[in-house]
């Protein structure tokens, strides 16, 4: 992240003086709560990536400060809503917005942030703001269809792997994607490297929630992970480690799958622990591990492709190996 740190600094700077502009706004109750949770925190990841696409084309990082915005606004709308669906608590380890508000605010702050999302990019010229606008819209579509894909496989009694990936590429790694995509558009980089860039985040974005899977059963240091190792597990999930397991097992590994399934979540240990000697004994690490690596090296051989400077590719290929790097 080290050579990235300007442009962390020139986002958050960015924001700053947004997130100041909604203190004034009435009425209150509208955008306070957009103010709070975007004061929260977090990675900062994709607006971050915005502009490292606009400086791995040539040109200053500057005029993708509003593509970075939008994509930031976009993800906290879907962070608000998200919390609503998912009646969670906490965020960042903070009260979330509907808890500290209530629901109705929250789901209109999230609409809020949504609309602005979209408001922020017509500070651009209008051919690129028209560009930007599209992306956007488009890939706002797909995360509301991965988010719906994903509550239908708490109900399907199967799921293919195949499934699988398309729903976690909806829900999280286009707006990756995405992010890089604005960031090329803001560059004046032709179409060839715009659809190369957005590539190349879509497949880091799959590999990226592969990896969270494979942690969130197999972390050692939940401080380094961020959360509770199990979690999935506890919640019967259907992530890429539950479905390959059932994949593979044979009828008496079946048995003890489903038996693991119909415990509660409160059952804590004994859960987590019967559904990871299940993993170890189909080696479901190691096919998570390869398929991660798979989109990885899918990735890296799209950014390979792309005509930009050298420094700046290594560099983003570096990053890109920080981001993915993390410890089990």
């Amino acid at each position: 992240m080290k050579n990235y740190e300007h442009l962390g600094v020139l986002f958050a700077d960015h924001l700053r003086k947004f997130n100041s502009s909604l203190e004034v706004k009435t009425p209150a109750e509208l955008y306070q709560p957009c103010n709070y949770i975007l004061s929260l925190g977090g990675k900062r990841l994709r607006p971050l990536l915005a502009l490292v696409a606009c400086e791995l084309f040539g040109e200053n990082p500057n005029k993708a400060l509003d593509s970075a915005l939008s994509v930031e606004l976009f993800h906290n709308f879907s962070l608000v809503h998200d919390d609503i669906l998912d009646e969670a608590p906490l965020r960042r380890n903070q009260p979330t917005v509907h808890l500290k508000w209530n629901r109705n605010i929250a789901i209109l702050s999230g609409d809020a942030l949504l609309v602005k999302s979209l408001q922020v990019l017509n500070t651009y010229p209008p051919e690129e703001a028209s560009k930007l606008s599209e992306l956007m819209c488009t890939t706002a579509m797909q995360v509301c269809e991965g988010q719906q894909l994903d509550m239908n496989f708490e109900k399907q009694n199967s799921v293919s792997i195949d499934e699988y990936i398309r729903m976690i590429e909806y829900k999280t790694a286009v707006l990756l994607g995405c992010s890089l995509k604005m960031g090329a558009i803001n560059a004046r980089a032709n179409s060839m490297q715009q659809n190369d860039i957005y590539t190349f985040g879509v497949n880091l974005g799959i590999a990226f929630q592969l990896l969270d899977d494979l942690l969130d059963a197999f972390a050692q240091n939940s401080e380094l992970f961020g959360k509770r190792p199990g979690g999935d597990i506890l919640a019967n999930k259907k992530t890429f480690l539950l479905l390959k397991a059932i994949a593979l097992a044979n009828v008496t590994q079946k048995k003890e799958i489903a038996s693991i399934l119909a415990l509660p979540g409160e059952t804590g240990h004994e859960k987590i622990n019967r559904m990871l000697q299940i993993y170890n004994d189909l080696g479901i690490k190691t096919y998570c591990e390869q398929s991660a690596d798979a989109y990885t090296n899918a990735a890296i051989a799209s950014l390979n492709g792309i005509q930009a400077d050298p420094g700046k590719k290594k560099h983003l290929h570096e990053f890109a190996n920080q981001l993915l790097n993390r410890q089990v």
